[in-house]
């Protein structure tokens, strides 16, 4: 009997079909993997610093900028309008791929409602109707200039014309004073990892194909070990410093070395590392190289869920058949069947909850959890027997 397929599905069969064809040529480094990450690098290196690029095609998105935000199209404008569409676009494919479960839809949609409205229409009617450029779905540390003095930062916010600036700065300082710390105690980072951040969101869409590429080696833990932190702890001296230098040691001689410091921040850090590395690396190491290594509120986040959240990934050690599925579609590269198969849950900082591991798992060895200690599952030997007895059934 021949199936009809609507318009709609014709189109999604396609994109789910050149997925597959794009998995197999860019898996294992191939010479396209390297191809595609030389081309995103370019990209990113154009839009950060040769925005002349790509004058040629700006007038193809005039109209939109002009109606959003009531200006002729830039760079910028091009940047934004790409990484939304990226996001919505595989998005779309994603959400089809794991249909099927509930948590990976919710996850989904949520990303991509928010790289839609806080991340893309959100700050450009902002500046429509004469507001900072303000992105609620970005905050201190990750965007360090909103609590920085001065005319790039803050000082540009508050002394902006159109009088919401002082707003914003009260919701930034709320967000990760208040809301960072009590979300990430009930649910873990992965309330922004996962759910809300437009790295995340482009990392769990476009970056989907890419999660097995992300190294899980003892090397490659040590080496974030070593980045992140300290990027974090560079992040807190320069927003010390500058604030230091524009009050009480005003005209001093760390005036411009806190300054430069700042500058050289936002060149090394800002753009190359979670720009070109970050995004340039997706065919090369996974998509989640500027989460992993570099960003420093995955940092402050991972502290605070390792100290004192409720989020863990409980195991059923007696299910575990070792077969390393988990570990191969981690994209933080944790080693999580070596959890499964000592029957311990999963507390790593790194980890940003995205829940992929329990959802290839074939044996649902895996479950997401936030109740308190007491609440959590705790499997029994009969429990185990029983629970082999079923899934015996379910195959017979």
């Amino acid at each position: 009997m021949e199936t009809h397929r609507g318009p709609g599905m014709s189109i999604m069969h396609t994109i789910d079909r050149v997925g597959r064809t794009l998995r197999k040529r860019l898996a294992s480094r191939s010479p396209r993997a390297y191809l595609l990450a030389l081309v995103l690098t370019l990209f990113y290196v154009g839009v950060y610093w040769y925005g002349w690029w790509f004058d040629p095609v700006l007038w193809l998105l005039d109209g939109p900028s002009m109606w959003l935000r009531g200006a002729p199209a830039d760079h910028w404008f091009l940047y934004g309008t790409f990484y939304t569409l990226a996001v919505l676009g595989f998005g779309v494919r994603t959400f089809r791929r794991r249909r099927e479960d509930a948590y990976q839809r919710l996850r989904t949609i949520s990303v991509m409602f928010v790289q839609l409205a806080l991340a893309y229409l959100l700050p450009n009617w902002f500046r429509a109707i004469n507001q900072p450029e303000f992105y609620p779905s970005y905050f201190w540390p990750l965007k360090p200039e909103y609590l920085w003095p001065g005319d790039q930062g803050m000082g540009w916010m508050l002394s902006h014309p159109g009088g919401w600036g002082l707003a914003f700065v009260i919701f930034g300082l709320m967000m990760i004073l208040v809301a960072t710390p009590v979300l990430t105690y009930f649910y873990g980072k992965r309330w922004y990892c996962s759910w809300v951040c437009g790295c995340g969101a482009l990392a769990e869409t476009a970056g989907d194909d890419f999660r097995t590429e992300m190294p899980s080696s003892n090397s490659a833990w040590w080496w974030e070990r070593v980045l992140l932190y300290p990027i974090l702890g560079l992040v807190v001296l320069i927003t010390v410093g500058l604030w230091l230098v524009s009050g009480p040691m005003s005209g001093s001689i760390a005036t411009p070395i806190v300054q430069t410091a700042a500058r050289w921040y936002g060149f090394a850090i800002g753009a190359t590392f979670s720009g070109l590395i970050g995004v340039g690396a997706y065919p090369l190491m996974g998509p989640r190289v500027w989460c992993r290594y570099g960003c420093p509120m995955a940092a402050i986040l991972g502290l605070q869920q390792r100290v004192f959240s409720r989020f863990r990934i409980t195991v059923n050690s007696g299910q575990c058949i070792s077969c390393g599925a988990c570990t191969r579609h981690c994209e933080m590269g944790i080693d999580v069947r070596r959890y499964a198969e000592r029957g311990e849950s999963i507390t790593r900082a790194s980890c940003v909850g995205c829940g992929i591991c329990a959802h290839v798992c074939p044996r649902g060895v895996l479950r997401l959890e936030n109740g308190r200690i007491n609440e959590r599952r705790e499997i029994i030997p009969e429990l185990r027997i029983l629970e082999e007895d079923v899934f015996r059934d379910k195959l017979s």
